[in-house]
């Protein structure tokens, strides 16, 4: 089968501390000591008045530089480039360890009472900036809320602690209840059940078992005042909005998530897999839409372009389409029979599909494949760009992105997949990879981001599928939602009318900034 394999850190290293989010490899470079903040300006101080409340509500309280450096330290590139020129990101504030939801709650009404900005923060696994305190205060680290409740066997519904990292949520749920969540994201064990929703995550396998979104059947938040809501259990309802879907998404900025409870599956017992080779990546892409829309749901189909054909699976002279599945036998074998007389007449390459699959297997989880093949020098940078659009729109995309991006000087090489798929559309996943003077690294990476996003916002795609928007995305928010952004500013400023969650995310207003 694709999802159950034997579960283990992928950075199982003497400085892995189960439970606990892995430092990032680039950490290891970082000068020792640290200099000013890199994306800080005028933090907001947590008074020692305020600092006695806190130790006197919460498990632990830590307020040391270099502990709240290494405990606000994320994935994100922007991150990376401040820290390894000596300036932390986000050194100023103070981390509070919560161990459970009453503590959750004591820690919201305080500083909602002292009015201090207010960031939760768990795996840390963001590659956007979302949990960085940008102005100071509070940290609220949940990771120690991080236990399975409960498990409905007959419904298949799991309820757990938002804390609780993927991988010891999902081995446990294997070895104990026999199910799976089905959520495989490249940062499945660096990061935690409250992460996925409260960024609207996707897992490798989200074409059989949805995105986070479709998981969620309920969940319990703490709102800006310091009250509790729960909201759901129900498999549908027309009671109103969906009021569950107001908080996934959200990335701390309307209340602090604290327990889900999620849709589960029964493992599966049977997989297959095939691959294809198409002469361009357009060809591709019609083959995936063809397939979907004729009804099939393979758990992976994944399109890679020439580029990441070439890095990723050996095979640069194509554009590789690999296609899995696992459940069911009879619905295995049926999608499978349909994925393969769509490809059968169109790819001009058939591939070892097995193969091909075990090779995925192995490589998926690595950050950072697509950049291999060039010269590092102290000046490369490399992300990802992760957007959502319909199929009328995919191939102007992928070209058009491709070109912006490769027109910033310094850039070497963009790329892109396709990773997740619909019968009305897909995502094209971009990788950027640009190698300049070392003190220029912050200028390229913000024009190549601008230049996508240029790119994005004219065809009216979505600017993110599933990383979310935390700091890097928060520009292009306003004119990505339109005449829609009013709605989500109304909304912050009903549930959070001093501004004090996660301030400056999601192109909302910063600390002290009107909402």
């Amino acid at each position: 089968m694709i999802s159950r394999q034997t579960i283990t850190h992928p950075f199982n290293r003497g400085d892995y501390v189960v439970g606990a989010p892995t430092p990032p490899r680039w950490a290891a470079d970082c000068p020792p000591g640290g200099g000013e903040a890199s994306l800080q300006e005028g933090a907001v101080p947590v008074p020692e008045a305020v600092l006695a409340e806190l130790r006197a509500a919460a498990t632990a309280v830590h307020t040391g530089r270099d502990e709240v450096v290494r405990r606000t330290r994320d994935w994100w590139a922007g991150t990376s480039i401040g820290e390894t020129d000596g300036r932390p990101a986000t050194p100023d504030a103070v981390v509070v360890e919560a161990a459970d939801e009453e503590q959750v709650a004591a820690v919201v009404r305080i500083c909602a009472a002292h009015r201090v900005p207010l960031t939760v923060s768990a795996g840390r696994s963001n590659v956007l900036g979302a949990a960085l305190p940008v102005f100071g205060g509070v940290v609220l680290d949940v990771c120690r809320l991080d236990r399975i409740l409960s498990f409905d066997a007959e419904s298949m519904i799991v309820e757990v602690q938002a804390g609780m990292f993927g991988d010891l949520f999902e081995k446990e749920l294997q070895e104990v209840h026999g199910a799976t969540a089905g959520h495989w994201p490249s940062a499945f064990a660096i990061s935690t059940v409250g992460g996925w929703a409260a960024c609207r995550g996707a897992g490798q396998l989200s074409t059989r078992y949805g995105k986070i979104e479709d998981m969620v059947v309920g969940l319990d938040v703490v709102l800006p005042d310091g009250s509790s809501a729960s909201f759901g259990t129900h498999p549908r309802a027309a009671v109103g909005p969906d009021l569950r879907q107001l908080f996934i998404g959200s990335e701390g900025t309307l209340g602090v998530i604290t327990r889900l409870r999620l849709r589960t599956h029964r493992l599966p017992a049977y997989a297959s897999g095939l691959a294809y080779g198409f002469a361009t990546f357009s060809d591709g892409l019609d083959a995936c839409r063809e397939i979907l829309q004729r009804g099939a749901t393979p758990a992976v189909l994944r399109l890679y372009d020439a580029h990441e054909s070439g890095t990723h699976f050996g095979e640069p002279d194509t554009n590789l389409l690999l296609i899995a599945d696992e459940g069911d036998p009879a619905l295995v074998d049926a999608a499978m029979a349909v994925a393969e007389e769509v490809c059968a007449g169109r790819a001009p390459v058939t591939l070892d599909g097995d193969a091909v699959l075990a090779r995925w297997l192995d490589e998926r989880m690595i950050v950072g494949k697509s950049g291999d093949g060039f010269a590092k020098g102290p000046g490369f940078v490399a992300d990802t760009c992760e957007i959502a659009a319909p199929w009328s729109s995919l191939t102007a995309l992928y070209d058009e992105v491709i070109a912006a991006v490769e027109s910033v000087p310094g850039t070497l090489r963009a790329s892109a997949h396709q990773s997740h798929a619909y019968t009305d559309g897909a995502c094209l996943y971009f990788s950027l990879r640009g190698d300049v003077e070392r003190s220029r690294r912050r200028e390229w990476y913000r024009a190549a981001w601008d230049a996508a996003n240029d790119v994005l916002i004219r065809h009216g795609a979505a600017i993110s599928h599933h990383h979310g928007v935390g700091l890097l995305r928060s520009p292009y928010v306003r004119p990505a939602l339109g005449s829609g952004f009013g709605t989500l500013a109304a909304v912050k400023r009903a549930l959070d009318p001093n501004g004090i969650m996660n301030p400056g995310k999601l192109g909302l207003p910063g600390f002290s900034e009107d909402l």
